[in-house]
């Protein structure tokens, strides 16, 4: 039962991790490296976790055959991510760049980070201070204490 188990998972990462078909694949096996390095990077825009390498989805396949296109055509690497970008946004990357609409996707983890430290420093402050403020507090009046001692008395 394990075993058939086991190889039905890796029946299904195997099916998922070949999205690429034949007939898209470049005849050249170095520009192939490249198309399929650059699908890598390169969001599927009806799956949105996946890379266009890895997605099934018939824009991925579009976003795949575009991509050889423009690398058959003599444009670079950059030249290819920034037609991409130009054409369907920041978004078609699986890891935006850093710029100034992307800053605050990139500072947030840090500020998060750096905002729980703080909350965390300020609550353990409170409650130290909360503790030694108890622990000082004034003695008791001689009213207090013969009201405390009847009331323990009964």
């Amino acid at each position: 039962m394990r075993r058939l188990a086991l190889a039905l998972v890796l029946l299904v990462a195997a099916a998922a991790a070949h999205a690429v078909t034949p007939n898209e694949m470049l005849d050249d096996p170095a520009l192939e490296a490249r198309a399929r390095a650059l699908s890598a990077e390169l969001r599927c825009l009806v799956c949105q976790n996946q890379s266009i390498d890895d997605s099934d989805a018939p824009l991925a396949h579009d976003l795949r055959v575009l991509l050889r296109e423009r690398i058959t055509a003599g444009d670079s690497d950059a030249e290819v991510m920034d037609f991409l970008v130009e054409r369907y946004g920041e978004f078609v990357l699986l890891k935006p760049r850093f710029g100034a609409s992307t800053a605050l996707l990139w500072a947030a983890p840090f500020v998060l980070l750096i905002g729980g430290a703080v909350a965390a420093f300020g609550a353990m402050r409170r409650r130290k201070m909360a503790g030694a403020g108890a622990a000082s507090s004034t003695p008791l009046s001689a009213d207090e204490k013969s009201k405390l001692d009847e009331i323990l008395s009964r």
